[in-house]
């Protein structure tokens, strides 16, 4: 009985080893699981490239408001501070002192015309005797220098009325311009002469400037691109220029290169630029730091991925490849700037190479892919758009 118990646990104990022995070799045997992927083939095309700066506002003119004429100032009529158009008035200085002038600047013009009348009613009667030789010629010339010297005497004096007129317009003073005013610096009561007749200024808003510049480095990398053929750029009137508010939101109108200094400057090694903005709502104010969009480059025969395709190690950025065995394969890359919801590629990916933008989290070195094109996505909202400076690389 022993015996035959022995056998038949030998017999099974065979035919366990066995079976174990076949399932190994039927794991060993298995192939690994083809992974579906969506995949681009990398082309050489054009695309729209943005340089961003740091930029300041301006005023596209600052306008100080002084006094013309000496006196008291006796009103202030505008809220500092508020927005004011061309010709309301901001400041009124003590107007008497320049009524009285004026009042004997016109009593002054009414005698010397007086004057003048009666010369050339003598002047009239001593011609016709001086012509009898009734008067001799000595006497008609004394009349005809009496005549002139009372015209002279007459603009003379119109002269003094309308420098009087003027000066008691000057005591009532307004803005040349549209614009934000600022406080005043002198207060009611105060006395203005020559040495004290700034009163205020206005900041003319619309349009704006917006003044940025650029390194010697970032406009030699420029030439040097534009030199290779691998950076376009158009005339300078046709670059748009667009405002990035501090909150990240976009100014709603573009504006367009204006100046460009014509040297660098030697104490900070820029160059300046500036940029005219629309600004009818005074949404800018003069002082604000923004960011600047120089629009209307164009980077030649660029590789482009999309941002899914792209992975973040702690060595840079690589790509998943599918190579000519349908097995995908890690790829370093080296990235520039952003742009239409893709990252352009500054080196690591040639044309033709097929790049996985679907299905890279399941991917290992090696491993085998069934590739699809992938679908057109559209470019993402949350992008960046630029890149500082025509050399940097934006980040995501």
């Amino acid at each position: 009985m022993r015996s035959r118990i022995s056998r038949g646990g030998v017999t099974l104990l065979a035919a366990l080893v066995l079976a174990a022995g076949c399932g190994k070799e039927e794991r060993k045997a298995a192939a690994p699981p083809v992974t579906d992927v969506g995949v681009i083939t990398v082309t050489l095309r054009d695309v729209p490239l943005n340089f961003e700066f740091v930029g300041e506002t301006q005023s596209s003119q600052q306008v100080e408001i002084r006094a013309r004429v000496n006196g008291f100032l006796e009103q202030r009529t505008y809220t500092e501070g508020s927005l004011v158009k061309a010709g309301d008035v901001l400041f009124r200085m003590d107007q008497k002192p320049f009524q009285a002038a004026l009042s004997a600047a016109n009593a002054e013009l009414a005698q010397q015309q007086a004057r003048l009348t009666t010369a050339r009613a003598n002047l009239n009667r001593v011609r016709p005797l001086a012509a009898k030789n009734a008067l001799s010629q000595k006497d008609l010339d004394d009349s005809v220098g009496q005549e002139q010297a009372a015209a002279a005497a007459v603009e003379q004096a119109k002269a003094n009325v309308v420098n009087a007129k003027l000066n008691l317009g000057y005591t009532t003073i307004t803005s040349p311009v549209n614009g934000l005013s600022s406080f005043a610096k002198k207060q009611v009561g105060s006395y203005i002469d020559p040495t004290n007749s700034l009163l205020t200024y206005v900041a003319k808003l619309d349009p704006m400037w917006v003044n940025f510049s650029l390194s010697e480095n970032e406009v030699l990398q420029t030439r040097s691109q534009q030199a290779s053929g691998a950076l376009r750029m158009p005339e300078r009137g046709a670059l748009e220029v667009e405002v990035v508010m501090a909150d990240g939101s976009i100014y709603p109108s573009r504006g367009r290169i204006a100046f460009a200094d014509a040297s660098f400057s030697a104490e900070t090694g820029t160059y300046l630029v500036r940029a005219e903005v629309a600004n009818r709502e005074g949404e800018l104010r003069p002082g604000q730091f923004v960011r600047v969009r120089v629009i209307g480059a164009q980077r030649t025969r660029a590789i482009t991925v999309p941002q899914e395709a792209v992975i973040q190690g702690q060595r840079g950025e690589s790509v998943w490849t599918v190579d000519k065995d349908n097995k995908a394969q890690s790829r370093a890359i080296e990235v520039a700037e952003w742009t239409e919801g893709n990252w352009v590629v500054r080196s690591g990916l040639r044309e033709g190479d097929v790049v996985i933008v679907d299905g890279t989290v399941r991917l290992a070195p090696g491993a085998p892919v069934r590739p699809t094109p992938a679908a057109a996505k559209p470019a993402s909202a949350s992008a960046p758009a630029a890149q500082p400076g025509p050399g940097g690389k934006a980040a995501p």
